[in-house]
Order: structure tokens, then sequence, then C-alpha cells
């Protein structure tokens, strides 16, 4: 459990307030990276955008279109540029999206890039550390509960200050079908898709409801069929492949992921968000890391959450761990 030992009362005091830097450095310039820099930019939540890219040409073209936006009046007058590791020094938050993604034509699974984006993040990460250990960074590249633990059991950073987005996409997806079936405004159906961004995921069914009502209620009280539970998984599931496979890449979903997370920490919401962290026995699981729900705020995760499970959802997390672990070991990660 992380805990940075602040009360609520301190959340928003001035002293801290004042350190908080409105400066967000994206890592990677290309299709998930750049939209990643819109959604934070229309965000309205930073003053400052800084993209870096080994193609330095890509990242200057990318910065300067989006910095022409800033002239109307319905987007916020934000600097945006091109830059280097250097600009993680001052930056509030870091997201790193370099590294190649699943292509059409290739197996349709995260886990064939860990050789690659894994030797991809241990040198963003030495360049990191170079200039900071304040900055909170924000794992996007897949897969991401792998890179997340190399980022954060291989480096001397803090771990609390590394997020991967894990499953907060697959549980957005979730909410979105599940609103659309009964015709519901989709952030009014809480509930969680935990474990690996990835094909061990599961939800907490358990957990689920519309606006307060248990889902297995739901379809009495909305007049409809029982909602059928294995293929709205295997629809969050098969969610980006689909996608994949359908424009070449996926981008958007993701990247307003991550504007949400950089919500949470610009703004010291508190907010509970499942996201890709390293665990050290809860829900006995150690040693790996995957989604589970965290309190997010300008520190990073602030504590992990050990929310009530049935018996099935627990064996499943031990399961999507366990898998995890697995991949790292046949992939000689650790």
């Amino acid at each position: 459990m992380f805990s940075n030992g602040k009360s609520n009362e301190q959340r928003l005091s001035g002293e801290e307030s004042m350190m908080i830097k409105h400066k967000v450095s994206i890592i990677g310039a290309g299709m998930v990276g750049s939209a990643t820099m819109m959604a934070i930019l229309n965000s309205s939540l930073v003053a400052e955008i800084v993209l870096i890219d080994q193609n330095e040409e890509k990242a200057e073209g990318e910065a300067l279109d989006a910095f022409h936006t800033t002239s109307f009046s319905y987007v916020p007058n934000v600097l945006i540029r091109k830059g280097t590791y250097e600009d993680c020094k001052d930056s509030q938050i870091i997201v790193m999206t370099a590294g190649p993604s699943v292509k059409p034509g290739q197996k349709l699974d995260r886990r064939i890039l860990i050789e690659t984006n894994a030797n991809i993040t241990r040198s963003v990460m030495k360049e990191i550390i170079r200039f900071t250990k304040e900055a909170i960074i924000i794992f996007v590249s897949n897969p991401v509960d792998i890179l997340t633990f190399i980022a954060q059991n291989e480096f001397d950073y803090p771990k609390h200050k590394i997020i991967g987005t894990g499953t907060l996409l697959d549980t957005a997806r979730m909410r979105r079908i599940i609103g659309e079936y009964f015709l519901v405004d989709t952030k009014n159906v809480h509930g969680y898709v935990l474990g690996e961004h990835g094909e061990s995921a599961f939800i907490t069914w358990s957990l689920c409801n519309l606006g307060g009502i248990p889902i297995d209620r739901c379809a009495q009280k909305f007049n409809k069929e029982v909602i059928d539970k294995e293929k709205i998984l295997k629809d969050v599931k098969d969610a980006g492949m689909k996608i994949l496979l359908a424009k070449g890449y996926t981008n958007y979903g993701v990247a307003e992921s991550v504007a949400r997370i950089v919500k949470a920490i610009s703004l010291n919401e508190l907010s509970i968000l499942p996201v890709s962290t390293t665990l050290i026995g809860e829900y006995g699981i150690k040693d790996v890391a995957i989604s589970v729900p965290c309190i997010i705020g300008q520190d990073g995760i602030k504590e992990i959450l050990d929310i009530p499970l049935s018996d099935i959802e627990r064996s499943q997390f031990i399961a999507s761990g366990t898998s995890v672990k697995e991949a790292m070991k046949q992939s000689g990660t650790i």
C-alpha cells in the first residue's frame, strides 16, 4: 500500500499548490503520443506540453500543428513544443508512449512486444532519472503491466510515482457496453475491469451496478433480457484488436485514459481509478504489476484499495497475476 501520509486537510494547502508544475512531457510522437497531446491540451489543466521523440522532425511537426490550434477561443493558450529528456527535470507529469504497437498481420497479442518495449523502457528510464525523480510517470506502451513492473522495480524511482494505464480503458469500454445495453448514461455504470490489460482481465460483476442497482437486478428493472456476461467480457477484451484491424492502430481511447489520470493528478482529486502497479501481497498477489483500484492524487498513487471480491473474482485475480508473471519469466524479463 502506498501512502504519502497527508491528510485531506492538506490536499490543497497554499504552499503545496504553488509548487505544482503544470508541465507535461510526452515521450513518443506517434499515433498514441500525438492523440495524448491533444487530449491533455483539451483538458485545460496544463500550461506546457513538450513532445520528445528520436525523430525530432516528427515531434516538431506534431507539436507545431497542435500549437496552432491554441489561437482558437475554445482552446487553452498552452505552450506546445518539441523537447529533449532534459525537459523532464521540471515536468509535473511524464507520459511514456514510445515503442511499437501491435500491427495488423501480426499475432494479436500485446505480449509479442515484451522484448522490444522492455528494452525501450529501460533506455527511457535511464534518461528520465538523469533529470528527475519527482515527476509522476504514466506508462501507456504495451504490454503496459510488464513495462510498469520494470520501471517500478529496476530503477531507484519512487514506486508510487509510476502509474500504468492498465485496465482504465478496459473499464471505460465495459461501462460503455453496459450503458448502451440498458440505455443509460455510461457514467452511471459502476464497476471495474481488473487484472492484466490483456487476455486474463476480468470484470468485477459482484460490484457492478447502475446508479446503485446491482447489475443482476437491472434486467428486471429495465425490462431487458439477462445480460450475457461472458459476451460482454469478450467484447471488452476484443475491442482494442477490433479497432486495430479496422484502422491500423488505437489511440483515442487510451489518450483519454491518460488525460483522466492527468486530471486526477493535476487537481489532486484523490479519484479511485483502476491502474497498473506492482502488488506486494494485496489480494494474495506479489511481484507483479496488474490493475487494481487506486486512489490517485498529486503525488501519484496514494493508496491501493482492497475492495471486496467474490471467491470466483479473487481466483480470477490471482490467475491473472500468475499469467503476467509467467509471461515475464518466459520472456526473460525477470
